[in-house]
């Protein structure tokens, strides 16, 4: 007898073979779902994840909300409420259960209008439209500013008296639109485009009086957003009332809760700015009058000194020193110079009574050959016929050697 298995003409896929084709099939074909149920089983794990059942009367399945979609939620979940939530069918394989992988959730009685509004920004801030870091600075003193708003409303009328009590110095461009109805969205967008390329232009004004929630659907088009993203110049929204948060309050540079106050955080205030600067010049003249008055300070400490008082009288100090110098040298000059003297004196004395010539004065005489004027000291140093001059104290005589006697004493 054959078995079942024995008549296929393929082996049978395995359980986790079969859930994977089902996990494909549901996927593929419940990718996009939107469905309305009540939360039960709410469970908030550390992961950060939301797991909770969503049920009606008929049935219920189990659903996932991750961490990353987590933050982007509107409202806070809890069991008993009755939600419409959008994302995808999957499969969970350990356990072959199906469930609903969940990208928004919000309460039954947003409807279409506020879900597609929840998709438009959630479209908008992966594009980058929300992002900080693109946002330009405010000018703080602008020279021309653009107001894109009715020209008939109440907030045209506010903004303008504000800017011209603040900031009188700066140009006022009006560029009138509609800001309501289905026109509204492409006029508005046209008209920032065009005050975009007026020159000067350091701020644009983007701002409406108050309304209901519909009357703000304008503001909440993607062409308005796109439009404000591709502006060059800083945008300030001032749409609706504090409470309402629109698409061009995120998209613009800076947002304001009223118009009145778009125009306040648009210019400073001329009597802050005069009153900020007045105490700056204040300031200023109190650190020059004290810097004149410690230089003054100095300048006095300087003057009552006594070389100032009396510039002459350290020269004429020196002057005296140099003369009471001048004068112990020349007394100290004049001994050494006396002194010299008496040396010099007794030193010729000694010369004198040394001299040969006080010799020949005594009686005695100098001999010496005639022609080399050397002395004869010897009977040896000349011969007979040798002519010598004797110098005597009063003269000299020339002599002929007639004879030479030795050993002949006196």
């Amino acid at each position: 007898m054959q078995s079942l298995f024995d008549l296929a003409d393929a082996p049978p896929p395995t359980v986790g073979e079969l859930t994977a084709q089902i996990q494909q099939m549901l996927e593929s074909g419940f990718a996009n779902v939107t469905v309305v149920g009540e939360i039960s089983s709410l469970s908030r794990p550390s992961s950060g994840h939301l797991y909770f059942n969503l049920k009606d009367a008929q049935a219920s399945i189990r659903a996932v909300v991750w961490r990353s979609s987590v933050r982007r939620l509107q409202c806070d979940l809890e069991n008993g409420l009755e939600v419409v939530a959008r994302g995808k069918v999957s499969v969970y394989p350990p356990r072959g259960d199906y469930q609903l992988i969940l990208d928004d959730v919000a309460p039954k009685g947003l409807g279409a209008a506020d879900l597609a509004l929840r998709r438009l920004k959630e479209k908008l801030q992966k594009l980058g439209y929300f992002a900080a870091e693109r946002k330009k600075p405010i000018p703080r003193f602008p020279r021309r500013i653009a107001l894109v708003t009715s020209s008939s409303g109440a907030a045209v009328r506010d903004m303008l008296e504000i800017l011209v009590r603040r900031w009188p110095m700066a140009e006022v461009v009006i560029g009138p639109v509609r800001v309501q109805g289905d026109e509204a969205p492409a006029d508005i967008a046209r008209m920032i485009a065009l005050v975009s390329k007026v020159p000067g232009i350091d701020v644009v004004i983007l701002g409406r009086g108050g309304g209901s929630k519909d009357d703000l659907t304008a503001f909440n088009d993607e062409r308005v957003a796109t439009a404000i993203f591709n502006c060059p110049m800083p945008l300030i929204s001032a749409v609706g009332h504090e409470i309402d948060v629109t698409i061009a309050d995120l998209v613009a540079d800076r947002r304001a809760l009223t118009p009145s106050d778009a125009a306040a955080i648009a210019t400073p205030d001329r009597f802050e700015l005069a009153k900020y600067l007045g105490g700056r010049e204040q300031r200023l003249l109190d650190l020059v009058q004290n810097r004149l008055r410690a230089l003054r300070q100095r300048l006095d400490d300087i003057a009552s000194r006594r070389v100032i008082r009396l510039p002459l009288e350290r020269p004429r100090d020196l002057e005296r020193r140099l003369d009471e110098i001048d004068q112990r040298m020349q007394l100290a000059f004049r001994g050494r110079l006396e002194l010299g003297q008496a040396k010099l004196a007794a030193m010729a004395g000694q010369l004198d009574s040394l001299s040969p010539l006080n010799v020949l004065a005594r009686g005695y005489s100098l001999t010496r050959t005639l022609e080399e004027k050397r002395i004869i000291r010897s009977v040896s140093d000349v011969a007979v016929g040798d002519d010598v001059e004797i110098l005597i104290a009063d003269g000299r005589l020339t002599a002929s050697v007639v004879s030479v006697e030795a050993g002949v004493k006196a």
